[in-house]
């Protein structure tokens, strides 16, 4: 099957030319990489990338794929948020391609059953891919930065407690040690804030995914209530890079919705993170 996708027109370009013009736009806006280095043979095991309307989020974005531009990735395993909260907990697909306006990406569907294989909790169910963003919006980026042809594994969470981080994180570090893999968490930090309060609350939150601490992190996620939407992906990413060998995440960049459009009384927060 073609998973065609749902927010082209709306969350970036729906025409291919204009597609690449805006990517390239975030590459090089002032809130985006262009001064940003990267050192080819450092080993990056996952990033965390925003997931909205390029406009905003996608000169932050585009830091966490300059600088795993250099790798050449078998699979890239995509892990977001089920903002729709249809079809199961925690879901892959098989037999299927996604269609973005610079072309098809497949799924790894031999890593797709297998990570059901190794999970309680994932299951294969295409329906509950067939509505949301979360994972849509990265796929242009990786096509962007990738010359080689990649494979994705989707996996997307209406459930993102600890516990089906765990299960997902420690899951997807299995395929990840068995082909050269990518993994990327995706999420938007703090929603509808104003932009101060905002810079504090994802502060706070991204210390932990430094540290690569998943207790101390859902412990600030209920303390200070921050609205994180995809905030079991960052779980299941910090979980499985560090299973992989990472000791420690990097802040890229931080900014807001507000910091881009100069609207700060109700802002989203993105945050691109390394983790190597």
């Amino acid at each position: 099957m073609i998973r065609k996708p749902v927010v082209a027109g709306q969350f970036y370009p729906e025409k291919q030319e204009e597609l690449q013009i805006m990517i390239d736009f975030c590459f090089n806006h002032k809130f985006g990489p262009s001064t940003y280095s990267i050192n080819p043979d450092e080993k990056i095991f996952g990033i965390i990338c925003p997931h909205a309307g390029y406009v905003y989020s996608g000169p932050v974005a585009s830091y966490s794929y300059k600088s795993i531009s250099s790798q050449i990735p078998e699979i890239a395993i995509i892990i977001g948020p089920n903002h729709f909260g249809i079809g199961t907990d925690a879901a892959t697909m098989i037999d299927a391609e996604w269609e973005t306006p610079l072309g098809t990406v497949s799924v790894d569907s031999e890593s797709a059953l297998d990570v059901v294989k190794n999970s309680e909790i994932i299951k294969v169910d295409n329906y509950s891919h067939s509505q949301d963003h979360s994972l849509e919006v990265q796929i242009p980026f990786l096509q962007s930065i990738f010359d080689k042809k990649f494979q994705i594994l989707p996996i997307i969470l209406r459930a993102q407690d600890m516990m089906t981080a765990k299960d997902v994180g420690n899951s997807v570090s299995e395929i990840a040690k068995k082909k050269k893999s990518i993994v990327i968490g995706s999420s938007d930090f703090t929603h509808y804030a104003e932009n101060s309060f905002a810079y504090l609350q994802d502060h706070a939150l991204i210390e932990p995914i430094l540290e690569m601490n998943v207790e101390k992190f859902y412990d600030v996620l209920r303390q200070k209530q921050v609205t994180a939407c995809g905030f079991g992906a960052i779980a299941s990413t910090m979980i499985a890079c560090k299973n992989l060998g990472a000791t420690k995440g990097e802040l890229l960049k931080y900014a807001t919705s507000g910091d881009i459009s100069g609207d700060r009384d109700s802002v989203v927060g993105y945050g691109a993170i390394k983790f190597v």
